[in-house]
């Protein structure tokens, strides 16, 4: 049965290297939102960027990729979902939908320290590697990290290696 894999975690934390990870040991396909909203719309990006701009816009790009990920799973195929997934409520929204679709859904939570992710953020900015995809300042990464719910004992008990 295919299985949904759920990558969550704090920005800096390590998410995208993993995401990047699980597609060569599960031979599945990735879905990225950073790339996906750098694609669709980072021409469009307003100079003072706010959540207000950035959240339906997301919610938009989660709807889509999720369409587009119900035939790579009926077809037995893993998704990797590199979404972040920042709040508690968008990670069971995504949880409840593979299941009710009749997929197995794997649960990754990766974290590092705070400051070594506000590092490897700023690093990030500077090489602009395999996994950069957009300038994340310093004020963003405080506000993002600031916005990040924690996971509960439950969703950690649902987590793979847990």
């Amino acid at each position: 049965m295919a299985t949904v894999h759920i990558i969550f975690g704090p920005l800096g934390a390590g998410k995208s290297t993993l995401a990047r990870q699980l597609v060569a040991d599960h031979q599945a396909i990735r879905f990225s939102i950073d790339e996906w909203m750098h694609h669709l719309y980072d021409a469009d990006r307003p100079e003072q960027l706010g959540l207000n701009w950035v959240w339906p816009r997301v919610r938009r790009c989660e709807t889509l990729i999720w369409q587009t990920c119900l035939p790579i799973l009926q077809a037995g195929n893993d998704v990797v979902l590199d979404f972040g997934f920042m709040t508690f409520e968008s990670r069971q929204l995504h949880r409840t939908l593979a299941l009710e679709a009749g997929f197995q859904v794997a649960g990754h939570f990766v974290d590092a320290d705070r400051q070594l992710r506000r590092e490897r953020v700023l690093q990030r900015n500077k090489v602009k590697g395999e996994t950069f995809t957009f300038e994340v300042t310093g004020p963003m990464f405080d506000a993002m990290d600031a916005g990040f719910q924690r996971p509960t004992d439950l969703e950690m008990k649902e987590c793979v290696g847990a």
